[in-house]
Formats: structure tokens, sequence, C-alpha cells
């Protein structure tokens, strides 16, 4: 089994100009691959201020993509507006937990976001429909936004995922699970996490600069980045590109 998955994170369409033209041009080079991925995943902060119609944006985007497209939430995105302009849902609460069978691979899009905060949590309600869902032994993957580890950038290590032995007792304890990926550290980095490959895909909006680079902690100018997971068997290999 060989699968084939791209992953953007941390579009933060917010109506500018500029914000649109770098999701599209990501789009756009997802769009021209020669073989084209399996799915595309979404790891969070899809809207910056968490508006219908930032979302409506974000939906006609997607619909230009000749394959799927597998959004979670992120500290930015807001349920109601996110469920209803995006997945054309009911806007009732409660996290937005997906399950989607692509190419022999479980993908678990995972909602670890705390409404009207930065940092991430993973609730009651969904560590048991991941209990559920890992009763299933099929090769898996684990997407959620918030690292739940240390990125070594002191403002953005105080907004990670709060309490992750809860998640990480999971995945020990699954091993079935290929990787953990996640985005909103707007940088691509590379860790493990209960034994497993952990991949922090980079940021479409803009790169961060880690402290020993210097400089403004937003870098503007770097181009949109993407995530590229070949899922071979049970191992990830990643490669990252910029668009």
């Amino acid at each position: 089994m060989t699968a084939l998955f791209a992953q953007i994170s941390d579009l933060h369409l917010d109506g500018t100009v500029r914000a649109t033209d770098r999701a599209r041009r990501v789009v756009g080079y997802l769009n021209g691959l020669a073989r084209p991925v399996d799915a595309v995943l979404v790891t969070g902060d899809i809207a910056d201020h968490g508006t219908e119609a930032e979302y409506e944006e974000a939906a006609r985007l997607f619909a230009t993509m000749s394959v799927p497209v597998l959004p979670c939430p992120g500290n930015h995105d807001v349920r109601g507006p996110y469920r209803k302009a995006l997945l054309d849902e009911e806007p009732v609460g409660g996290p937005i937990n997906r399950r989607h069978r692509v190419a022999g691979v479980t993908v678990l899009l995972v909602d670890g976001t705390v409404p009207a905060q930065g940092h991430g949590y993973v609730d009651d309600e969904t560590i048991a429909w991941l209990e559920e869902q890992l009763r299933d032994p099929s090769p898996t993957l684990i997407a959620l936004h918030h690292p739940p580890v240390r990125i070594h950038e002191p403002s953005l290590d105080k907004i990670l995922l709060h309490s992750p032995d809860r998640l990480e007792a999971l995945v020990a304890a699954h091993p079935q699970v290929i990787a953990v990926l996640t985005g909103h550290a707007h940088t691509a980095a590379a860790s493990t996490f209960a034994g497993r490959p952990l991949v922090i895909a980079p940021a479409v909006t803009y790169a961060l600069r880690m402290p020993w680079e210097g400089g403004d902690i937003r870098n503007w100018d770097q181009p949109p980045g993407v995530a590229f997971h070949v899922i071979d068997d049970s191992r990830i290999i990643t490669h990252f590109r910029v668009a």
C-alpha cells in the first residue's frame, strides 16, 4: 500500500488580496502536480477571524481542487460559521471530529481547539471518539492543529496542545497510528510523539522565524509551504516544498 497526501495549514483567509493570492498559489501548485495526491489535509486556521465570509471563500477555493480536501479546525476557526459555510452543516456546538478512509489509510481529523483560546486541548468527547475510531486496526494518521511538543519559540510554546499526555497515551496504545500531523507553528518541523513521527506542516500565510534567526518573528516574504506525506505500509516519508 502506497498513499500520497498533501498537507497545508494556516491559510488565515481574511478577505485580503495577499491571503487569497497565497492560498490560490498553493492550490494551483497542487492542481498542477504530475501525479495527483490522494487527498489534501488542511490542519486548521483556515479563516483568520472565523467569519462565514472567510469560510465561503475557503469553500470556493477547495471546490477548485480535483481531489478530496479534508479540513480540521484551528484556534482562529469558529465552529458555528465553520460548520455552516465550509461543511454545509447545522452550526451546532461541540468538537468537529471527522474520520475518512483514503487510499487504504484511515485519517482521523481531530478538533483540539478551545473556543476563544489560543492553546489546544483534546477534551473528553474527543478522547472517547478517538478510542472508538482506533478500534479499527488499519493504518491510521491523526491530524490536528496544535503540536503536542515544544517548538522552542517562547511565544508559540505558550499556546500549544495542553495536557498532551491524554493524546499520547492513546497513540502509544495503538500501533496502527503511523504518525501525528499538525500545523499552528508556521514552520516545517519534525519530532516524535508517543514513539511515532510527529510532522508539523509549514504555513500558507507566513513563516515563523526562530529565535536563533533574529529579526521579526513573522517572515512575510517566505513562499507558502506544503508537506507531502508518502505512506508506504506502516512508514511515513515527508517531503517539504514551497509553492
